[in-house]
């Protein structure tokens, strides 16, 4: 079994519980957002590469609503030792917004349907738009409500087989996307720090993840 990338996503400044899983993880996302000012200095002491969120309100996140001020503080992150920005699908002027990042960081342009899951046509459509807009790698989670949701999210990442995808459905019917998401061939799937520490609903702590896929490896 191919070893499946995790993404520790960090709400808080918290460095020493960082410190404790941060051998364990391949890369961190920091949620600008949600972490406040003291982003900057935290990611003084991240080892491991890292990508930078400011997600929106309508994204479900709670960066500031204007949207030259969350891509300013973004292109900043960028500037700071950030390997990975990224930047909303649904941004204005995205056009423009890319090629900025990509002089700095790599550009993973994502989107968030945080009340259901699109028809496969649809997230097709997602995913071109995505790639057209110069993604070096494209996001795109949904909320799941069936097992089928979870199906149609995942079976993005065996269409596109040669680009750089993150596709998972987000709810508790939406965890069984999480796990298999790498396994399936996406770039990484998320986790939280630990329970209670969740950005999304149906994140999974980052040890209790790795448990899993040593039970599915050692089962295999």
């Amino acid at each position: 079994m191919k070893k499946p990338r995790i993404c520790v996503t960090i709400i808080e400044s918290n460095l020493k519980a960082i410190q404790e899983i941060e051998s364990e993880v391949d890369l961190f996302e920091i949620r600008l957002d949600l972490i406040g000012p003291d982003w900057s200095e935290l990611v003084r002491y991240i080892q491991k590469p890292w990508i930078a969120c400011n997600r929106s309100p309508e994204e479900g996140g709670q960066g500031d609503p204007d949207t030259l001020k969350r891509v300013k503080e973004l292109l900043w992150a960028a500037n700071t030792g950030a390997s990975i920005i990224d930047i909303e699908q649904r941004t204005p002027n995205l056009a423009e917004i890319v090629p900025a990042i990509k002089g700095r960081a790599q550009c993973l342009i994502s989107f968030h349907d945080t009340v259901g899951t699109p028809s496969y046509e649809r997230l097709i459509e997602i995913a071109e738009g995505q790639m057209k807009a110069g993604a070096d790698i494209c996001k795109i989670v949904t909320t799941a409500h069936s097992l089928e949701d979870n199906l149609r999210v995942l079976k993005l990442i065996h269409r596109y087989p040669e680009r750089r995808m993150v596709a998972f459905a987000m709810g508790e019917a939406g965890r069984i996307s999480r796990v298999l998401s790498p396994l399936c061939g996406g770039d990484f799937t998320y986790a939280c720090i630990s329970n209670g520490k969740e950005s999304a609903a149906g994140q999974i702590p980052v040890r209790e993840l790795k448990d899993l896929y040593g039970y599915m490896r050692n089962a295999g």
